[in-house]
């Protein structure tokens, strides 16, 4: 079963320097049927104004990453990490037993963000944080971002403490990708740029899509696309 997620319907934050949607129920938006997907609890579609960010702010016992779309995110927190993530990287936080961080937009343009949350497998972790640049992902198969599947061991993909997967994909015109999602899995799907199809299901850019009861999916591009898929069990 897929059901597809179209951008205009998130819900939403405007603010003089950020401008958030929310595919699942997040801060004052709440939705009942919007409650995240398996252990999946958060994904913010972020529009960052130059010279702007988030402010110190503590989180526990979370894995949170985040995908950079467009620009660049610069990361401080209170444990002496630091460190800038570029368009088509990812970082992960280790919320854990707790943490205090910042995220600003140092740069002279606007950057565009996925930020994910997903639940650890289990409370008090130690809290950290890595980033990590992937200049050489192939187009035409999904590349392991941040993960935690035994499978992924050795990919090269950041580490995270759950059985979960964040994986991400360039696809041309005309090509597609496939994932083997599994019995009892689920899967929720944001296109990047461009537009899809999974499974025979549309979806334009920023859409997304709920998946579950599907063993196998075929990502099909409608035009030159990027899609950012998390494997949950």
């Amino acid at each position: 079963m897929i059901t597809a997620i179209p951008f205009e319907s998130l819900g939403g934050l405007d603010i003089s320097w950020l401008s958030a949607r929310h595919h699942f129920s997040f801060g004052h938006y709440h939705d009942p049927s919007r409650m995240g997907c398996g252990v999946l609890r958060v994904w913010n579609d972020d529009t960052i104004q130059p010279g702007s960010g988030f402010d110190p702010h503590p989180h526990r016992d979370m894995e949170i990453i985040t995908y950079v779309r467009e620009g660049a995110i610069t990361h401080i927190d209170r444990l002496g990490n630091q460190g800038r993530t570029e368009a088509g990287d990812v970082q992960v936080m280790h919320a854990g037993t707790g943490i205090v961080h910042a995220e600003y937009n140092r740069e002279p343009d606007i950057t565009r963000i996925f930020q994910i949350w997903i639940e650890p497998d289990r409370a008090g972790h130690a809290p950290g944080w890595a980033t990590r640049a992937f200049p050489t992902r192939a187009t035409g198969a999904f590349t392991a971002l941040a993960s935690g599947r035994r499978c992924d061991d050795g990919s090269g993909a950041l580490p995270i403490h759950q059985d979960a997967a964040v994986l991400g994909a360039k696809i041309e015109a005309g090509s597609s990708v496939t994932h083997v999602l599994g019995v009892g899995r689920r899967a929720y799907l944001v296109v990047s740029k461009g537009g899809v199809s999974v499974n025979g299901t549309a979806l334009g850019e920023r859409d997304g899509a709920s998946i579950q009861e599907e063993n196998e999916l075929v990502i099909e591009a409608a035009v030159d696309s990027e899609v950012i898929l998390v494997d949950v069990p």
